[in-house]
């Protein structure tokens, strides 16, 4: 069983800040800013691509809820993150959303995605409609 199966089981200790049926929202224990908090559903999907729609709202009614309550710590504005796979930095194989506040006078950037790259954009939109 997974670390985030076992928080939302209650299994592991866990700083909780949201939770209802289908969702639990805690603090991540290797934060990027004051508040980072992750939403996770309670059951086991892989990434957020497997989560079914109905969770997939309740998922997005708690980052609402959260950014909310992080409001207390006045950031600047949020990142809100799902890595899908671990080429694309997901460390943990269960579904998350990351909520990092943002603050002006942090040290860190905000997240960055690298540089862009040169793509004949005609043909992308071809292949995908």
């Amino acid at each position: 069983m997974c670390i985030f199966c076992k928080i939302a089981k209650k299994e592991e200790k866990a700083y909780v800040v949201y939770e209802n049926d289908n969702v639990i929202a805690f603090l991540d224990i290797n934060p990027l800013s004051k508040g980072h908090t992750l939403v996770v559903p309670k059951d086991h999907y892989e990434n957020i691509l497997e989560v079914p729609s109905d969770i997939a709202k309740d998922l997005h009614e708690a980052i609402k809820v959260v950014c909310e309550k992080l409001k207390v710590f006045s950031p600047d504005g949020f990142n809100i993150v799902s890595n899908v796979g671990s080429k694309a930095g997901q460390v943990i194989m269960h579904a998350h959303i990351h909520v990092i506040p943002r603050y002006k006078d942090e040290e860190g950037k905000p997240i960055s995605f690298g540089k862009p790259i040169k793509v004949d954009l005609e043909e992308v939109y071809k292949a995908l409609v």
